[in-house]
């Protein structure tokens, strides 16, 4: 699953938005075990015969054969499941999962063959843990083959999870309604009882009916339709291949498609609403290509006839990897080649490949439990960079991919963020491990160990881990045992389960030459939350390292926690990569002579930052100021990121971290751009919400002059590569809500001239935005982009349209957009965390965002489910930038106050963690910010 707030937003408005404007960190909770009550009651009063969250194991699905009729004009849908069963003990109670599913009968049948004998079971629902007992009068013998059948009715949910209403308005304004699913983690149990924990693999036999004027799709081809009523048929599908409950999917709904096949003969699908089929081009053909690219890289042929992917009008998350049938946000999948900007291609080509991805991990070889769901999504996330990077070169995913590492860093040094593999039992736990750690951090640690292990090893052991696993559940140490078995194809041997070399190892591969222990390694990276500092001193050609927790905060205590860091490193000696391996608290590494720079972590294919000691920083600065090109465009994003965190923690005086920046004004690359950005936005939007004008307006002025020489270079056009492209767009943006006059002006011009076209004049789409934004000023300009917003058939207009909006001063104007996108009749309630969350970065919003958000949390939490992505993303929006104690004291009472609904969740934990930090950062360092803005230094600008 693409998760939203890691997803959000990466259409134009977009991309770095989250980063940059609305500067969004992700994150998740930890609350205690759930207690288990000890004799629970049934809904009806009496005993229920199982007390954990968790089923037993000892009841084996096999195959699940299900119908499923939905009534799009009540609303509601019927359903019949028999599923196959054996027992491994004796038991008279089938325990399995639902959730708001009324059942009229379930009844047991005995043996195979033609006429088996049938009883009925008596059903008891639990409804806190959503689970229902079959009662069985007898118990079951152990290994005879046995079917349960279960008739049942239940709603369409009006939320975006279980089996779901979506609706559209055509170009004629006719409101139309299609049926679709979401099940993942959780919510099969809300379309049919179920087993529904991943390592209860089964086969599905899946019979849809429909009324004449629909189509249903699921995860296998169709293969006949039968007419069973008078305008009612039934379509029946193919058996799927074993697996999890969660990837089961069907949709009914009057979508049109277009097809192409793959060189192995697969066919490849994308479903869309009737007035946006003709925007489906640009992802069939990426799907094409990296469906192929796949296939070739796991060695493993996709195992399914057809691949289908359907752009669904209502969806909370990006995507999801439902097998054969992965379902997206509209604007995760349709490219509108006339509107669509740069970022929007990006983000459609890496959300495909992603999903796409999962088929083989996650689908394939899915996590035993959602502990490690990491090993699903930290891998789709990665292979998003290994697969791009080939297929789509023009895209140059390398320019942007590792700016993920910066945003799972911002959680993870946080005191309440989590290991990758961390415990979790109940929906709302494994809600929240759809978080920054489990994608981005994974990504990054798989990145760190392909570097490590060299790309072909690497490929090989992910190609023995699939092939070994395939069709089965894997755990953490399953995956680092396959890696371990392949060995680098460069002279070494295996030796006792080691890879080795012979004595005539080179110094720069020191990290081979006691044997490449992946497990021991990978479980410092997975089993302990946080990354490494590395301190490095050098004396004379002898470099001295240290490792230590980095925590954000100067009076945190020491964890003990050590890694296996793989350390890389350049010197102004020598621009090749050298390597070290660091698995004790303290080493030192000598150089073959004295030089004058060292830097650590070459091009960031590290999960560590460092620090350099003495006059390390000043050397570094030195050469970025003179002769930035001598080190890579990430290695000098890097630097900034890392002289940033070493601020926090008070390493470094934030006067070096600024000094630094200055050579901001010669760069032109994409990723120290927006680095830098990242850093100093966040500095002034902290002002913003304390009321300290005079800096604040300093500061912005600087900010401007800094990065002045590289907007006023900036074409208003659409020329350039993907990230020449997305740099003008971000640069363009910050440029004309700053009020950079030059930049105003023109986006005015534009404004006007597109307004008495009445919307009809094409604009550049890497300037769009900046246009939007400053037409968004007056109330007529506002007034009309809501207009365009209404009957745009463009994701990427209207999340264009809908950024705009939110930057208005206006403050009518800001809680009317509140209340209409959470009401979601014109804008669709799946823009609101979106919205939400741009309204609570608004100097003039902030106050009624994070009042909406307490006000309507209850209903926000029905909508949205406790624990999700979107929640996480909305309270992070709407709260961390606060510095004041007394919105801190706000945040906490709010919080505590909701008890189960709302006080444990982990985003809560790391807002209050960021909240105290900012107002700890800003007691320290805003005196100096002030008098460094008022030095002679940057009269030069």
């Amino acid at each position: 699953m693409m998760s939203l707030s890691i997803k959000w937003p990466l259409g134009t408005m977009s991309f770095l938005l989250s980063s940059l404007l609305i500067l969004l960190s992700l994150s998740l909770p930890s609350w205690g075990q759930s207690s288990e009550t000890t004799s629970p009651k049934a809904s009806d009063g009496t005993p229920f015969p199982w007390n954990k969250m968790r089923l037993p194991e000892h009841i084996i699905p096999g195959h699940y054969d299900l119908m499923i009729h939905a009534n799009l004009t009540t609303l509601t849908f019927k359903g019949t499941t028999a599923i196959e069963i054996t027992a491994s003990q004796p038991t008279s109670a089938i325990i399995l999962h639902s959730n708001q599913l009324q059942i009229s009968k379930a009844t047991l049948q005995k043996g195979a063959g033609k006429r088996p004998s049938e009883e009925p079971l008596r059903v008891l629902e639990y409804p806190p843990h959503e689970q229902i007992a079959l009662l069985a009068p007898e118990p079951l013998v152990v290994g005879l083959p046995y079917t349960i059948v279960v008739e049942y009715a239940g709603n369409l949910s009006e939320n975006f999870h279980g089996f779901y209403k979506s609706t559209y308005r055509t170009k004629e304004g006719e409101v139309r309604i299609l049926a679709s699913t979401q099940f993942e983690p959780v919510a099969a149990r809300m379309a049919f009882p179920c087993f529904d924990e991943p390592a209860f693999k089964a086969s599905f036999l899946i019979k849809i009916r429909r009324e004449p004027r629909h189509l249903a799709i699921s995860n296998m081809p169709q293969v006949k339709s039968v007419t069973v009523a008078e305008g009612l048929i039934e379509d029946h599908f193919d058996v799927t291949v074993k697996m999890s409950t969660y990837l089961v999917a069907f949709i009914i709904s009057d979508f049109k498609s277009v097809s192409k096949m793959t060189e192995s003969g697969v066919k490849v699908s994308v479903y869309a609403v009737p007035d946006k089929i003709n925007q489906a081009n640009y992802a069939l053909d990426a799907a094409v290509t990296l469906l192929e690219f796949y296939e070739d890289y796991f060695s493993i042929p996709y195992p399914l006839p057809k691949q289908d992917l359907a752009a669904i009008p209502d969806f909370q998350s990006g995507a999801m990897e439902n097998w054969g049938l992965t379902t997206y946000r509209e604007s995760s999948l349709l490219f509108d080649a006339e509107k669509s900007s740069a970022s929007h291609k990006l983000g459609i080509t890496l959300t495909v490949s992603h999903e796409l991805a999962h088929q083989w991990f996650g689908n394939l070889v899915t996590m035993e439990w959602w502990n490690d769901l990491w090993l699903n999504e930290g891998f789709a996330k990665f292979m998003e960079f290994v697969s791009v990077s080939v297929t789509h070169p023009e895209l140059k995913v390398e320019d942007y991919f590792f700016g993920k590492c910066f945003d799972a860093m911002e959680v993870d040094a946080l005191n309440s963020s989590h290991p990758v593999s961390t415990p979790v039992e109940n929906p709302a736990q494994i809600r929240e491990m759809f978080d920054g750690v489990s994608y981005e951090k994974g990504a990054c640690i798989l990145n760190m160990l392909r570097d490590y292990l060299g790309a072909e090893a690497f490929k090989s052991g992910i190609a023995h881990y699939l092939q070994k696993f395939s069709y089965k559940n894997t755990k953490n140490e399953d995956l680092w045992n396959s890696m371990a078995s392949i060995c680098p194809t460069d002279g070494t041997e295996r030796m006792d389960g080691f890879c080795s070399r012979g004595q005539h190892s080179s110094s720069s591969s020191h990290w081979r030459q006691e044997g490449l222990d992946v497990k021991t390694m990978m479980n410092t990276w997975t089993l302990q939350k946080g990354f490494p500092l590395i301190t490095v001193t050098v004396r004379g050609r002898n470099v001295h390292m240290r490792q230590e927790h980095y925590l954000k905060g100067a009076d945190t205590t020491e964890t003990g926690y050590l890694w296996h860091v793989p350390l890389t490193f350049i010197t102004s000696k020598s621009n090749s990569a050298h390597k070290f391996l660091l698995k004790t608290k303290t080493d030192v590494l000598i150089l073959p002579e004295e030089v004058e720079w060292i830097k650590f972590n070459v091009g960031m294919n590290g999960y560590y930052i460092v620090h350099y000691e003495d006059d390390g920083w000043d050397s570094l600065t030195g050469l970025l100021q003179g002769t930035h090109t001598a080190i890579s465009s990430n290695d000098r994003a890097s630097l900034i990121n890392n002289a940033f965190q070493l601020v926090s923690n008070g390493k470094l005086p934030i006067e070096k971290a600024l000094d630094l920046t200055l050579y901001l004004k010669h760069e032109t690359e994409i990723m120290p751009m927006f680095q830098g950005m990242n850093e100093l936005i966040p500095m002034y939007k902290l002002m913003e919400k304390r009321e300290m004008n005079e800096v604040e307006t300093q500061f912005k002025a600087f900010l401007i002059r800094l990065l002045r020489d590289l907007i006023d270079k900036q074409t208003w056009t659409d020329e350039g590569s993907v990230s020449q492209r997305m740099l003008r767009s971000q640069l363009l943006l910050l440029a004309c809500v700053r009020k950079y006059q030059p930049c105003v002006q023109r986006a005015e011009g534009y404004f006007r001239d597109w307004k008495e076209a009445n919307g009809n004049l094409r604009l550049p789409s890497d300037v769009t935005l900046a246009v939007f934004a400053v037409g968004a000023q007056t109330p007529e300009g506002w007034d009309f982009l809501y207009k365009k917003y209404q009957s745009s058939l463009s994701s990427t207009e209207k999340e264009q349209i809908e950024f705009a909006l939110c930057t208005t001063q206006n403050e009518e104007k800001l809680q009317w957009l509140l209340d209409q996108s959470f009401k979601g009749d014109i804008i669709k309630t799946q823009e609101f965390p979106g919205i939400l969350s741009a309204v609570g970065r608004n100097p003039v919003g902030y106050p009624m965002a994070w009042q909406f958000l307490r006000e309507n949390w209850n209903k926000l939490v029905e909508k949205f489910d406790l624990g999700s992505p979107s929640i996480a993303y909305m309270v992070m929006g709407t709260t961390n930038q606060f510095s004041t104690r007394a919105r801190l004291e706000e945040v906490k009472g709010f919080f505590s106050s909701l008890k189960e609904n709302g006080s444990q969740l982990r985003c809560v934990q790391q807002t209050i963690e960021t909240i105290e930090e900012n107002i700890r950062w800003m007691d320290k360092n805003f005196d100096k910010i002030r008098l460094w803005l008022q030095n002679e230094k940057l009269e030069l600008l």
